[in-house]
This record gives structure tokens, sequence and C-alpha cells, in this order.
């Protein structure tokens, strides 16, 4: 398994930025190699990534979410096997950290050797920056969803 972590601090409230991680029909907005993500239900969405030319598929499932605090998820079907969680920080009324943890199963011989290099956590690294962009441009999030999904087994 392949590990990044990375965060950035956004100019906007908690909420303006947590709202908008909520939307993720719009990621493909910032973040690169994300083609299309759909909306299935409250906890399952389809991706397709294309990333150094591997065009990939997959369902995930949030398993666990809290307004203003975290969003985690898995990937339950598909081509690829990744976890990770998104958690906000109020740093004051008008900042917000926020940091993307994933764990991802590289394959192949170009996702392997891409990971041996770093290229993944250049690409969060990247990805992390333009949502920065992007929220600190618009100033508000393009839709939310408050709701709260408990921990499986909780």
């Amino acid at each position: 398994m392949s590990t990044v972590t990375e965060s950035v601090d956004v100019h906007v409230p908690v909420h303006t930025a947590y709202d908008q991680w909520t939307q993720f029909e719009s990621f493909p907005q910032f973040m690169g190699g994300v083609e299309s993500i759909r909306q299935i239900d409250d906890r399952h969405t389809h991706w397709v990534t294309k990333v150094g030319g591997v065009r990939r598929e997959f369902d995930a499932e949030i398993t666990e979410q809290h307004p203003d605090e975290r969003i985690a998820w898995k990937s339950t079907a598909g081509d690829t096997q990744h976890a990770g969680v998104v958690t906000f920080h109020r740093l004051s009324d008008a900042d917000t950290r926020v940091t993307v943890q994933l764990e991802w199963q590289p394959q192949g011989l170009t996702e392997k050797a891409g990971s041996a290099i770093g290229a993944d956590s250049l690409q969060v690294k990247a990805d992390t920056k333009r949502f920065k962009e992007f929220i600190e441009y618009r100033g508000q999030a393009t839709g939310a969803w408050r709701g709260d999904v408990p921990r499986h087994g909780a």
C-alpha cells in the first residue's frame, strides 16, 4: 500500500470548505486525473479516473462523515483499491486546514514506478492547491450535504 498525506490552509470558514468537499461531482474541477464522479446515494459514488494514461472506474462508499469534521471512504468495487479520509480543522473564523490522507494499492508497472518516485504525493499536493484556489476564488460552496454518516460498527 502507498500512503499520501497532504494539508492545505484555505481562507474560508470550516463549514464552507467542508460543504464544498461534500460536492463530489465537482471534484473534476480541481482534481487532476478525475474525469467524473457520479453520486449514487448519500453513501455511494462512482468514479472515473485517468492518471498517467491509465483509465480506472470504481465505486466508493462513505464509511464515516461528520459535518465540519471529516469524511472517510473506501473503494468497494472496480479497478482500484483505496481508502482515505479528509479532515477539516478550524484555524479561525475565516481559515481552515484541510488534510487529505489516502492509502492505495498501485497496480502495474506504471503505477508502482510512479508511487516509488512520489508522483502520487505530487498529484495530491497539486489537487489540494487547486482546491484552495477553487474555494477561495468562489468564496462559497457550490452546494452542501450536512448529513451525518456514523462509522460502521459504531
